[in-house]
């Protein structure tokens, strides 16, 4: 059965974006944070020619659009307000396992300056507390070769072999 798509202040709390007084704070993606390195974060993960601001909130409001089934979090400094960390997990609608749901876990990234201090982790443990209570039966991440041992402490096991076709 479906489940109703969650209100914005309880999906806020489920994502951690009530404060839990530390350092960062981990919360859904707003607007501004444009404006906070969001974009420069990214380009830390896959490097990319720049975006526009009109772009930024064209794509914004369209994954808003899917609710529940796209969330993207951030870890933000409570100092500086600065963006620290991203990542963001979609589901997927199946029809196997009896209209099951996958989670896809991507572009999971920290900040060069503040890798070693558990913000990824973080960021992903968010990622599949949220595709567990959307009723994902899985959840799956793509990494390179230097990065299973990272989730591997998140839970994730080696499954498989994935391939890609890049236009």
């Amino acid at each position: 059965m479906e489940q109703p798509l969650p209100t914005a202040a309880a999906e806020a709390a489920a994502a951690g974006g009530d404060g839990d007084g530390e350092a960062y704070r981990i919360r859904l993606l707003e607007l501004a944070d444009i404006s906070r390195g969001f974009l420069g974060l990214l380009n830390q993960l896959s490097p990319s020619p720049p975006l526009t601001e009109e772009a930024f909130r064209a794509r914004f409001e369209e994954l808003a659009a899917l609710g529940a089934d796209h969330l993207v979090l951030v870890a933000e400094d409570a100092a500086t307000g600065r963006l620290a960390a991203a990542g963001a997990v979609l589901v997927e609608r199946k029809f196997i396992r009896r209209c099951g749901r996958v989670g896809h876990v991507e572009d999971v990234v920290v900040d060069a300056a503040a890798r070693g201090r558990g913000l990824g982790e973080r960021v992903v443990r968010r990622l599949v507390e949220h595709a567990r209570g959307r009723g994902c039966y899985k959840v799956i991440i793509n990494c390179t070769p230097e990065l299973t041992g990272f989730y591997a402490k998140c839970g994730f096991v080696e499954k498989n072999v994935q391939m890609g076709l890049y236009f």
